[in-house]
């Protein structure tokens, strides 16, 4: 699987990586055992991005639990989520004991109380617990506060929704982000899901056959990583097959023009 620089952190990642909004917020044994098998299966096929949040319920704690002794071979993305001073070492405490004691790129979530989590953030690259520093918003309403942060020099990456039905990131951040070497993470890449419930025919897909897209969840990851501003996908799965098919997305050849086009079309 290719790898891109995350910004000016010195850190590549892997194009597709693995979110865990929802799929991993499990509780229980058997739900448990099936997270960890889909991380498995996932670094079986080259994926080494895991994204999470304390939003996310027990979704850093399963994860965690589920890299156990295959920490070396991830690299962990997370957030920090509060506007409480208190609740935020908090976070951060949980998060650097859940996943051995390093952060590689750790977030500001949705931008709340951004400038103080900064400076929180920074101390600890400075200590060396985290290596990259990064900050997320879903609504394109926050797009202006965002390109503002990212104008001062304190982000290595940011991360945004982005596929062919959701571009507003096209009109500023994208073309800011690659003007400022900063990296570019894409959260949503299915839209939750709603982009891949009603496939196009196979034979739609057929052109896109030479460019290794067998199904239509990878000509729509193949479609956002085709764009060379961006670094890396995290869709979220259940499934260890899902988790494969998702891998194999982030392997060229890469889409031009004319398949952009194409899929952006099946996709309405």
């Amino acid at each position: 699987m290719e790898e891109r620089p995350l910004g000016s952190s010195g850190l590549r990642v892997p194009v597709v990586g693995m979110g865990t909004w929802r799929t991993f917020d499990v509780r229980g044994a058997a739900a448990e055992a099936r997270g960890h098998e889909v991380v498995g299966a996932a670094l079986g096929h080259g994926t080494r991005l895991f994204d999470s949040s304390p939003m996310y319920g027990a979704a850093e704690r399963v994860l965690g639990e589920a890299l156990d002794h295959r920490r070396e071979n991830a690299i962990i993305a997370t957030k920090v989520w509060t506007d409480d001073d208190d609740e935020a070492r908090r976070q951060v405490g949980f998060a650097l004991d859940a996943f051995g004691g390093r952060v590689d790129l750790y977030q500001v979530h949705n931008l709340v109380a951004w400038r103080r989590r900064l400076d929180q953030l920074e101390g600890l690259r400075e200590a060396g617990s985290v290596r990259a520093i990064g900050a997320t918003h879903y609504a394109p309403s926050a797009f202006d506060e965002l390109a503002t942060i990212m104008r001062s020099g304190r982000l290595d990456a940011i991360q945004v929704p982005y596929h062919p039905r959701a571009r507003a990131v096209d009109a500023e951040i994208l073309p800011l982000a690659e003007e400022l070497g900063i990296g570019v993470l894409v959260m949503q890449p299915l839209g939750e899901g709603s982009l891949v419930r009603r496939a196009p025919s196979a034979d739609d897909l057929r052109p896109l056959e030479p460019f290794g897209i067998r199904t239509w969840a990878q000509a729509i990851l193949k479609w956002i990583l085709s764009d060379r501003r961006i670094g890396a996908v995290i869709p979220a799965t259940t499934l260890p097959d899902h988790a494969a098919e998702n891998a194999e997305a982030g392997r060229p050849p890469w889409l031009g023009p004319k398949e952009r086009e194409l899929v952006e079309r099946l996709a309405g």
